[in-house]
Formats: structure tokens, sequence, C-alpha cells
């Protein structure tokens, strides 16, 4: 089945090195990676394991000490900086655990400012952006309102809509329920899944399994490498399997 897949992103021998004066500390070293067109893929691992600083490497916002990645065919790892910015503009979204919507704008306002960086012009950016609140579940009176006075789960959902505004080829997500209460995670969740099940490709980092186990391709990193991977297929709220499978899967992986 995977083989079959478009490759979105092939990562070749990457290595990471953090260095302070003579003193270095590799993250990763010679990891390789396919991330397939489509996929909802999970990043987990033990704190440290240095799973965020891989997806950051994939998505070009942190360059690799080594090694070549390939996003739809084309190196970025030759990119200078300007390059790498307009790449991720137009390629990738971001969402993160921190939100970091603008406090003196309305959520429809921190959308539309995303939104104007495309090359649509305005009255498609305004329609879409109703589009995806509505996909959301957020009303128009609420996207009226400043991040300061909504909900964490509103504010990121709004988050969520920002960063698809302009049709990325692949969202990035980095812990985006951690500071979120049971019931705002449920539905942060609920839009990952949504917009997974039309489409869109996903990489999101987490240490959660109920965030997880949304995914259908659970990768763990240990030791610098891709330690195993875990196939969960789409999912499905009443599939009662699926928890045993990522329990069963951590549980070898020495979770």
């Amino acid at each position: 089945m995977k083989g079959k897949k478009d490759i979105l992103i092939s990562a070749q021998n990457l290595t990471k090195e953090f260095c302070v004066e003579d003193n270095c500390q590799t993250i990763f070293e010679n990891l390789s990676l396919d991330i397939y067109k489509g996929d909802f893929t999970v990043i987990m691992g033990a704190s440290g394991a240095g799973k965020s600083t891989l997806m950051y490497s994939l998505s070009g916002m942190d360059r690799p000490t080594k090694g070549t990645l390939f996003f739809s065919g084309i190196e970025i790892t030759k990119y200078n900086d300007d390059k790498l910015a307009i790449f991720r503009r137009e390629k990738c979204g971001f969402v993160f655990q921190q939100i970091y919507l603008m406090e003196k704008m309305s959520l429809m306002d921190n959308v539309l400012t995303a939104g104007a960086l495309s090359k649509n012009n305005k009255k498609k950016v305004i329609q879409r952006a109703k589009e995806l609140f509505e996909l959301v579940n957020i009303p128009l009176i609420t996207q009226k309102k400043l991040s300061t006075q909504v909900s964490g789960g509103e504010a990121q959902r709004a988050g969520i809509v920002r960063a698809i505004i302009n049709n990325p080829e692949v969202v990035f997500a980095d812990e985006p329920t951690g500071a979120l209460n049971s019931n705002n995670s449920e539905a942060v969740l609920n839009v990952f899944t949504k917009i997974h099940n039309e489409g869109q490709s996903i990489i999101m980092v987490t240490h959660d399994k109920k965030t997880a186990i949304r995914g259908n391709r659970i990768l763990y990193i240990k030791d610098g490498q891709i330690f195993g991977e875990c196939d969960l297929g789409i999912y499905s709220e009443s599939d009662k399997e699926r928890k045993m499978k990522l329990d069963e899967f951590l549980t070898e992986m020495g979770w």
C-alpha cells in the first residue's frame, strides 16, 4: 500500500547537531525517512528524543547539519534563507502549542492577514476563511472576537484555520493540544481528523496517546533514529482495536 502512495517529503541521511563552542550534541544522525502525501503522520518518542527538531528540519524551518531533504522531488536543502521562507509560506502550514495569534486583532483578521500572503484575491480569501471557520465550528460572533476573548480551544481552532487558509501541501503541528483541557483538545483533534479526511497531509509531534491515535502512521524516534512505526489506518471512533494496537506498539518501543 505504501509503495502506491506519492512521496511528499524524503529525508536522506539527515544529521542535526547543536554546538556551543567545541561542545556538540547530536540530536539525530544519518536519519532517512519518507513522508507520504495524504498521510496523517505522528512523531512520538521520549522527552528529548528530538521529535520537534526532526519536524522543524522536515519543514525547512530548521536546517539539518548534514543530509538532503526533498519536497515533492525538489531538493530544498540547497535553498537560501529567502527561498526557504517562500517555500514555507507557499507549501506549509504550522500549528504550535503556543498559538501566537495577534492579540489586538480578531480571529478573522488573524486569518485574513495570513491569507493576504497568498496569490488569491481578497474576495476568495475571505470566502475560504468563512468556509474554514464553519468547518471548525467557530460562529461569526466568535470570529469577530479578539484572541484574548476566546477559549484556548477556539483560539487553537482559529490557529488551524490560519495554517490552512493558503491551501498548504502539508500542515506541521507541534504538540497542538499540549496546553488545552480535555474538551478543547477533543475539539481541536476533531478538526485535524476532518481536514485529514479531506486529503490534507499532516505531520504532528505529540507525547499524548489520545492525540497520537488520530494519525494513520505512527513513527517512534529513539537514539536519533526512527526506531519503529505503526500503521493504524484511517481513524474511526468506533475502532475499539485501535487503542490496543497503539498501546502494544508503544510498549514494544519502550514507552
